[in-house]
């Protein structure tokens, strides 16, 4: 099912600010992605060229293109933002990778170069310390023409590209694996993983990047012959590998306004942790049509465009339970007048701002905004006032 973006909707999405873009202003994401940039470019000792594309495209080059299938679930609207039936904001830089490919026809010689597409990303993500609905992506794809690429090289690319992340000078405890995973324009897809240390001390795996061989389906969409060009692709999310790099531990910190923060967010220097607010939880009681809108990602959209401007002080939203009207007591059912089809759903909500500290009134508000966005029942149980 597909439902499209409202003009203010649209408006609010494209007037995000854009931290990989230099053009924006400064920022550590642009000082990380340069080193990655560099670190695969002299792997190969390759040129590479930068591509900035605009965040609305063409449906078919997001999907169809790119060989999803016409019933894949990431086309739904729970996990994409549509603006017509022909037209989205893009889920991911690969989007741009079709009319690339177009651009290389011509190309009769011998070809190898790294190219970099780098921006923002729109998707409808859970609420949490490393989600975001408008993420940084950098696609990097070495194309070559009369020349092989395998296997070997895929893994000489992760190799440079978690050593620029993450070097090993800095982080030798570091290491890495790759795990295969299945994409739709890649073949041999793997999934790179890097082990760190986390502050209280315990060792876990965090994915870095997706990546793969070049498939030959994409290069015959652009009427390139695979016989004769060969691709690697990978995707990484510059807003992980930056606070992997720096141990930031909530992502909000990185558009954070707070100048000892914005002071930090200009080199690649470890992160000072600025004094913390304390955090507010507020559960929710909420009515929901059914067991499948109990998402957290769609939730999570909903909450974050009912918050507006105050959406950055929402932590977290957290779905406790699911509890459909025949579990429930019949007391419940009657206090909440569920009909047989709905289910009720426990929601918690942490609310932190990054430089202040909260009044119990406040969060009452920013409750109550949540509530009504998601509730879908009759009784309406409110806490402001």
């Amino acid at each position: 099912m597909k439902t499209y973006l409202s003009l203010p909707e649209l408006n609010s999405a494209l007037a995000v600010r854009d931290l990989s873009d230099p053009a924006a202003g400064p920022h550590a994401i642009q000082l990380l992605l340069a080193e990655v940039v560099d670190g695969v470019q002299r792997l190969w000792d390759i040129p590479a060229a930068t591509h900035r594309h605009r965040p609305l495209v063409a449906t078919a080059d997001n999907y169809d293109r790119l060989g999803y299938s016409a019933d894949d679930v990431t086309r739904d609207s729970r996990y994409s933002r549509h603006v017509s039936p022909t037209v989205m904001l893009r889920s991911h830089t690969s989007a741009g990778v079709p009319a690339l490919l177009d651009t290389l026809r011509g190309e009769l010689g011998r070809y190898d170069r790294l190219h970099v597409l780098p921006g923002l990303v729109y998707r409808r993500d859970a609420v949490d310390r490393t989600h975001v609905g408008a993420p940084h992506q950098v696609d990097l794809w070495r194309l070559k023409a009369r020349g092989l690429l395998g296997p070997a090289e895929l893994h000489a690319m992760m190799a440079a590209v978690v050593e620029a992340v993450l070097p090993a000078a800095q982080y030798p405890d570091v290491q890495w694996r790759a795990t295969p995973s299945e994409h739709s324009y890649t073949a041999l897809g793997q999934q790179l993983d890097v082990l760190l240390t986390l502050p209280d001390g315990r060792r876990e795996w965090l994915e870095l990047a997706e990546c793969g061989l070049v498939a030959a389906r994409v290069l015959r969409g652009a009427r390139l012959d695979p016989r004769r060009w060969a691709g690697l692709a990978l995707g990484l999310g510059l807003d992980r590998a930056l606070m992997l790099r720096k141990g930031i531990r909530d992502i909000r910190l990185l558009r954070s306004e707070h100048p000892e923060v914005q002071a930090q967010l200009q080199d690649l220097q470890p992160y000072r942790p600025v004094s913390a607010m304390p955090e507010v939880r507020r559960d929710l009681s909420l009515v929901l049509g059914s067991a499948e809108e109990a998402d957290v990602e769609l939730l999570g959209d909903l909450a974050r465009t009912a918050l507006g401007a105050d959406a950055e002080i929402l932590a977290a939203l957290e779905i406790r339970a699911v509890t459909p009207a025949a579990a429930l007591p019949a007391s419940a059912v009657e206090r909440l007048r569920l009909g047989p089809d709905q289910v009720n759903v426990l929601v918690r909500l942490v609310l932190q701002p990054l430089d202040r500290t909260l009044t119990d009134e406040e969060a009452n508000r920013l409750r109550d905004r949540v509530y009504l966005a998601l509730h879908r029942g009759r009784v309406l149980e409110l806490i402001a006032g």
